[in-house]
């Protein structure tokens, strides 16, 4: 055997891992260094960092050394491969904190795992903004940073690491309790940010200038979104837990008309029921949502105070091409409280006729689906509307609870009555008088694969 092998390099990848994940993380990244055997090492790599999460909190030296290990972790890895390591809090405390690594086609993101097992949640203010103190170099290729079960003990840390993240393009915040409000300022490069499952949050502002997507899954907040002139795409998925204490009229509507550039809009439907039960009538706020093309909205069902509200709001879409529509029975159903003080008299309690002379015809909405559609006579009457409105349909699909497609067609008033089968509830006169609609089956692509005939 000659003198100069490097025995330890030769060993299998299994023990040389194993050498690594004794290492303090320094050392750990040194490695690979060493050579190319060392450095393949790092594709997925498991590594263990011992410390103390309080002690952190209170200590801002100690904070900014492990930020600034964590981005010579980031810096020092260049492959598409994933790279994972754990870090683990002093047996004292008994928690584990899980945190991933992963590179993709250049564009690095890092999701950070506070496995919160404290007993006792403490209320916490979480803000977020970049700062000048921290270098740029050992964060610049970070792209996507995903925090999970942060706390009031965590906080700090979080800020010191975001505030070096001076590249990022997306950010997701899940599942902190105890989170009561949250503010975050960014720079230019931050386009997504999704908030999702923080059961205590109170307050949400948003002041990023090139924000594109904002995505929120939860209980009832206050949002502000402040310079978001560029979003695109908004999802409010609202829950129904304690809801009613924070609902505020005048700051739901305030975020909508800060809504109003948004091209994609997906909200609980509830919302806007509880708007119209207020006394809102959206044909006579002074905002219109100009830009939005495509609508989604989702409930646990569809009532004639859900179906009358949903056409009020769509008289502020005039240039809405989509329309999409889910009922989902699994989903919690959320009671309508009784609103004291009326803007002006309400108005969901007039009969569909009434309700049709008060929308608006929708010329550029060509496309509606209808999932969970379940033959309820609201259900039929919403479809009636929009027959009616959308005067330039392309395309309407419904779908079962048992996933059976169906799609509304033009019938000539001309045709035999024996080539088709409508029933009278689920058809609808067009103006023109010379054809009306009706419902035929229709394969997975929507292509009709039947005559029309009842539904």
């Amino acid at each position: 055997m000659e003198e100069d092998s490097d025995l330890i390099s030769n060993l299998p990848c299994e023990i040389l891992l194993r050498f690594i994940s004794f290492l303090p993380l320094r050392e750990a990244v040194r490695t690979s260094f060493l050579s190319t055997t060392w450095r393949s090492l790092w594709k997925p790599l498991h590594v263990n960092l011992e410390f103390d999460l309080n002690k952190i909190a209170c200590h801002e030296v100690l904070r900014k050394e492990i930020v600034q290990l964590l981005g010579a972790f980031i810096s020092s890895y260049d492959a598409f491969e994933q790279r994972k390591f754990l870090i683990s809090q002093t047996e004292s405390s008994k928690n584990m904190n899980a945190l991933n690594f992963t590179a993709t086609k250049g564009e690095k993101e890092l999701h950070l795992d506070f496995l919160d097992k404290l007993q006792v949640r403490n209320h916490f203010d979480l803000k977020l903004e970049p700062f000048l103190g921290f270098e740029k170099n050992s964060f610049c290729s970070l792209k996507t940073l995903h925090l999970r079960s942060v706390n009031h003990v965590s906080k700090k840390f979080v800020f010191d690491l975001f505030s070096s993240c001076w590249c990022l393009e997306n950010l997701k915040l899940e599942k902190c309790e105890g989170l009561k409000d949250f503010a975050i300022k960014s720079n230019e490069f931050l386009q997504s940010l999704t908030i999702v499952d923080c059961p205590n949050i109170f307050e949400i502002a948003i002041s990023v200038p090139n924000l594109k997507s904002f995505y929120y899954r939860g209980v009832l907040p206050k949002i502000q979104m402040n310079y978001c002139s560029n979003l695109v795409d908004v999802v409010l998925d609202m829950c129904a837990n304690s809801c009613c204490n924070n609902f505020n009229c005048e700051e739901l509507l305030s975020l909508l008309a800060s809504l109003k550039e948004v091209e994609i809009l997906t909200i609980s439907g509830w919302l806007l029921e509880w708007l119209c039960a207020a006394g809102v009538i959206f044909k006579r706020l002074e905002f219109r949502l100009n830009n939005l093309k495509e609508l989604r909205l989702f409930d646990s069902s569809i009532d004639a105070a859900k179906r009358d509200s949903l056409a009020c709001f769509l008289n502020i879409t005039p240039s809405l091409q989509k329309l999409f529509i889910e009922v989902d029975q699994s989903r919690h159903s959320v009671e309508r409280p009784f609103f004291h003080h009326y803007w002006h008299d309400c108005h969901l309690w007039m009969d569909q006729s009434m309700v049709k002379s008060n929308a608006n015809q929708l010329e550029q909405l060509k496309f509606v689906e209808f999932t969970g559609f379940t033959h309820k006579r609201d259900q039929l009457l919403l479809l009636d509307l929009l027959l009616t409105t959308a005067v330039s349909l392309e395309s309407m699909i419904i779908t079962s609870p048992r996933n059976l497609l169906w799609r509304a067609v033009k019938i000539p008033t001309s045709q035999p009555k024996h080539v088709c089968s409508v029933n009278p509830k689920a058809a609808s006169n067009s103006f023109e008088m010379d054809y009306f609609w009706g419902f035929t089956r229709a394969d997975s692509s929507g292509r009709c694969v039947a005559n029309a005939r009842p539904l």
